[in-house]
């Protein structure tokens, strides 16, 4: 037993565009909606019962032929079904009763641009009792504030208010008018427990994505790369990382394919290149077809060791560690309370779990030196465990602390136990 868990990323709304011939032998496919990939799933129309339990066959099927401990869904905001059981709500008791049969545990995830909490709800609370599901609020907003990018969906996380809030509350947009997608968004979901919300500050989609298949190693200073570290690793939710991201990786991770149909091909992209017009990015596309956006896309590991990457490694490694060590750092185990100042650029995140000692954890966004004040209610009982600006970590250790006052030099963070 390695202590490892395997998690599978399965797609259900949509088949791959080169391929595809399901259609030709039943009632697979639906005309009365479309996906942002074709055709979508027919869940919910004439002969969709035997289509339902095809695909909620096949996610058993991973789990009981291969130990699948838990399966990923692509994009459930895709996945459309007006049944009055929802096929996610059918698929995730069916995967759930199976894995018990086993005497295992097998976990349903979703992938979903919906800020709704009703795909992690209990099913006896009206909710289609999935496991989790991604928050991409969290990742916007910390990108956003980051990086200073506005344009796309960025343009609707303004500053470092969205991040408090995506700390303390799951979603930013819980049911306020959104000026991207022009319209009310999301639903409240603060009292979900927060183990059920998987955060990033990187993932394939959102690195590539992007015209050039930027990621943070060269959009950020070594010093926002660690408090990016930090708001993930120290949050309360479950943290997902991107491979190379613990080391600094700095070659992009670019959109590439393998299809073989030229209509096919030119039209990939084209569609690239319209979307990124609509993004407000320009320059040049690379070719999604040229091997070479592929192999410019593979990790150097070997400059994990080098200056600016060594430091960065060691703080993954000692955050992670904290992870597992501090009782309050396993999500959904700690009373959570956020305080900020946008004015002066921290935030403070207090972890209070019930038999366990507190954490406080101080995010400094101010690029300058800067003297955060922290909000402590007893000053003076808290005690450093780790800085991002430490020799260890390439900092430059410029790190005070009076029991009221704690001194930062640029953008870094600080976690005390009490």
């Amino acid at each position: 037993n390695t202590g490892l868990a395997v998690i599978l990323d399965v797609v259900y709304n949509h088949l791959g565009a080169e391929g595809n011939y399901l259609g030709d032998f039943g009632p697979y496919f639906t005309d009365r909606y479309r996906t942002a990939w074709g055709e979508a799933f027919n869940y919910d129309g004439p002969g969709s019962d035997e289509v339902r339990r095809y695909v909620v066959d096949n996610a058993l099927y991973w789990i009981t032929e291969y130990h699948i401990d838990g399966l990923r869904l692509d994009a459930v905001h895709q996945i459309y079904d007006r049944s009055a059981t929802n096929l996610l709500q059918e698929m995730a008791t069916a995967v759930h009763q199976q894995a018990e049969r086993l005497d295992r545990r097998a976990l349903v995830i979703a992938e979903s641009d919906l800020n709704d909490p009703r795909l992690i709800r209990p099913v006896e609370q009206g909710g289609y009792g999935l496991d989790a599901q991604w928050s991409d609020d969290f990742h916007h907003a910390v990108h956003a504030e980051l990086t200073g990018e506005r344009n796309g969906y960025y343009a609707d996380f303004l500053g470092l208010e969205d991040v408090a809030t995506a700390l303390a509350s799951r979603f930013v947009y819980t049911g306020q008018h959104s000026g991207y997608r022009r319209r009310r968004h999301g639903a409240p979901a603060a009292t979900i427990p927060a183990d059920r919300f998987v955060i990033a500050i990187q993932n394939h989609d959102q690195i590539g994505n992007r015209a050039a298949g930027e990621r943070l190693s060269v959009l950020l200073s070594l010093n926002q790369q660690k408090l990016a570290a930090a708001l993930l690793l120290l949050s309360p939710y479950v943290p997902l990382m991107f491979m190379g991201q613990e080391y600094g990786e700095t070659h992009p991770f670019l959109y590439f394919i393998s299809h073989e149909d030229p209509e096919l091909i030119e039209a990939v992209r084209r569609g690239r290149r319209e979307e990124f017009a609509a993004f407000g990015w320009t320059g040049e596309v690379p070719d999604p077809a040229d091997p070479e956006t592929f192999e410019r896309s593979l990790p150097d590991r070997l400059i994990a060791t080098a200056q600016g990457h060594a430091g960065l490694l060691a703080l993954y490694t000692d955050l992670l560690a904290l992870r597992r060590s501090e009782p309050a750092l396993r999500p959904g185990d700690a009373a959570v309370s956020v305080m900020f100042d946008a004015s002066a650029g921290w935030i403070s995140l207090r972890l209070t779990p019930e038999d366990a000692a507190e954490l406080l954890v101080l995010f400094n966004f101010d690029r300058q030196h800067a003297e955060a004040r922290v909000p402590l209610s007893e000053p003076g009982t808290w005690h450093l465990v780790l800085a991002t600006d430490d020799r260890r970590y390439e900092g430059q250790g410029m790190f005070g602390y009076d029991g009221a006052v704690v001194t930062m030099a640029g953008a870094g963070a600080a976690l005390f136990r009490g």
